[in-house]
C-alpha cells in the first residue's frame, strides 16, 4: 500500500509517525509517546538519588526527642557524611525525613512554610494533631513521585501545648508514602536502620525518663542501627560528626550541642569496649 494515500503524521510508519507529528519540544514527552519502554525505570531513578536513612523519636517526662544519623547513601556509595535530617518544624514540633534526600528536604521546607503561613493567616497555630494531618495531606500530593521510586517517609513529633498533663504532652506520629498518619506510643523509628533502632529503644526506653536519659538512649539506638545497617552512619569521633539530636518541650525546641554528644558517644564507646557483645 502506498503511503501517498495518507497525509500528515499518519503517512509515516513506526517511530517516524511520532517524530513528524507537531507537539512539544520535550524529548521526554516524545519518548513517552514513541517508546515508553526506553524511559528510565523507577528503580534506576531511585538508585541515582541520595537517600537519607535512620531517624528515631522517643517521648520522655515532659517532652519528646528526635535523633537522626548523618549519612546519605547513593546505591552502595556514601553520598554525604554530614547531612542533617532532623529540624524544628515550628516552635514546638520536630520533623525528620527518610527516603530520597532532595525531595525530603523540599517537603520539610515546604511544611515549615505551611505552618508559618497558616499561623499568619489564621492568627493562631494548628493543634498538634492538625499539624500531623496537614503533613499527611502534603504526602498524598507526593504519591506520584513515590510510585516512581522517589519516596519520602517523615516522622513528626512535638510538645502538645493543649495537653492537660505536661508530663505526657510529648507525641509522635508516623506516616506512610500514601499519606497515612499514625500516632505512636513511647517511641518509633524510620529508615533502613529502623528495625535495629526500634529494637534498641525497646530494651532501653522506660516511662518517666529525663531529657538527659532519653538523649543517651536515642544516641545508642542510632549507634545500634549503624552497627547492623550499612546505610546508617554511626557517630564519627575522628571527623567529629555526631547525630542531630533535638528536643521539644514546654520551653520550645532546641538542639543538643555536639560538645554534649561527644561526651555521650565516648561513654557509649567505652562501654562497648568493655562489653563488645552488647
Amino acid at each position: 500500500m502506498s503511503i501517498d494515500r495518507f497525509s500528515g503524521a499518519d503517512a509515516f510508519p513506526g517511530v517516524l509517525r511520532h517524530a513528524m507529528a507537531p507537539g512539544s519540544s520535550s524529548f521526554t514527552e516524545f519518548l513517552s509517546a514513541a517508546a515508553p519502554e526506553l524511559l528510565p525505570k523507577p528503580h534506576l531513578v531511585s538508585d541515582i538519588a541520595p537517600h537519607g536513612t535512620t531517624i528515631v523519636a522517643a517521648v520522655y517526662d515532659g517532652g519528646v526527642v528526635m535523633a537522626g544519623d548523618r549519612r546519605a547513601t547513593m546505591g552502595n556509595l556514601i553520598a554525604q557524611r554530614d547531612i542533617e535530617k532532623v529540624v524544628a518544624a515550628d516552635d514546638y514540633t520536630l520533623i525528620g525525613a527518610a527516603g530520597t534526600a532532595g525531595i525530603g528536604i523540599e517537603v520539610v521546607r515546604l511544611y515549615q512554610v505551611e505552618l508559618e503561613h497558616y499561623e499568619k493567616i489564621e492568627g493562631t497555630q494548628l493543634t498538634l494533631d492538625g499539624k500531623a494531618n496537614r503533613l499527611a495531606t502534603m504526602l498524598r500530593g507526593n504519591l506520584g513521585l513515590a510510585m516512581q521510586g522517589l519516596a519520602v517517609v517523615p516522622i513528626f513529633a512535638g510538645f502538645d501545648t493543649a495537653a492537660s498533663d505536661a508530663a505526657n504532652a510529648g507525641k509522635i506520629f508516623s506516616f506512610d508514602v500514601a499519606g497515612g498518619c499514625y500516632p505512636e506510643r513511647y517511641f518509633d523509628a524510620i529508615g533502613s536502620g529502623s528495625p535495629f533502632a526500634k529494637s534498641s529503644l525497646k530494651k532501653r526506653w522506660r516511662p518517666g525518663m529525663s531529657a538527659d536519659e532519653i538523649v543517651r538512649v536515642s544516641v545508642e539506638a542510632v549507634y545500634d542501627a549503624a552497627d547492623d545497617d550499612s546505610a546508617t552512619g554511626g557517630p564519627d569521633l575522628v571527623r567529629q560528626i555526631f547525630p542531630v539530636v533535638m528536643l521539644a518541650d514546654d520551653e520550645g525546641t532546641r538542639r543538643v550541642p555536639d560538645a554534649d554528644l561527644d561526651v555521650i558517644v565516648r561513654a557509649i564507646v567505652d562501654q562497648r569496649r568493655e562489653q563488645p557483645g552488647t
